[in-house]
């Protein structure tokens, strides 16, 4: 068996051989046809074919291991009644707020598809257009109309 010359031979496969062989390889269906993967997958198993695969120690181990882990494919789901994994939210204190943010009575002003935009800095949140918004996010989305970073879209903070 020339492996060199298999693997050459598994790049010019179309990707339906390609699942062709790694089932009459391993005598398993393949659930994907992702080409590159497929093909790392049957040159792993050509070069294990031919040199040796792992040793009995080493399935062993892998047996042991696997035997012992709490295998999941999803996370497990909490009910309506458990308790939410974060703690309690609490209310800013007037010391928490966020640095990036003018003082309350400033405007943010801001060019956005021609029009110049004010958005005015209250204690306890921001005001455009007379409507109050809680966060710079909201203000975003009701100018845009999709969701956006507040920071970012108003530039406020981090690099420029």
């Amino acid at each position: 068996m020339n492996i060199k010359a298999e693997l050459a031979a598994l790049e010019k496969m179309s990707t339906g051989e390609l699942v062709e062989r790694y089932a009459a390889l391993t005598g398993q269906p393949v659930r994907t046809r992702h080409r590159a993967y497929l093909i790392r997958k049957i040159a792993w198993r050509l070069q294990a074919d031919a040199e040796g695969d792992l040793s009995e120690r080493a399935r062993r181990r892998a047996a042991k291991l696997a035997d012992d882990a709490d295998v999941r494919l999803m996370p497990p789901k909490q009910g309506l009644d458990a308790e939410p994994a974060r703690g309690p939210r609490t209310a800013p204190v007037a010391g928490d707020r966020d640095a990036r943010l003018p003082a309350p009575g400033a405007a943010i002003t801001k060019r956005y598809k021609g029009l110049t935009l004010q958005i005015v800095v209250l204690a306890d949140g921001f005001e455009f257009e007379g409507r109050r918004f809680k966060t710079l996010s909201a203000v975003a989305k009701a100018i845009t109309g999709s969701h956006i970073n507040g920071f970012r879209f108003f530039r406020l903070g981090g690099k420029r």
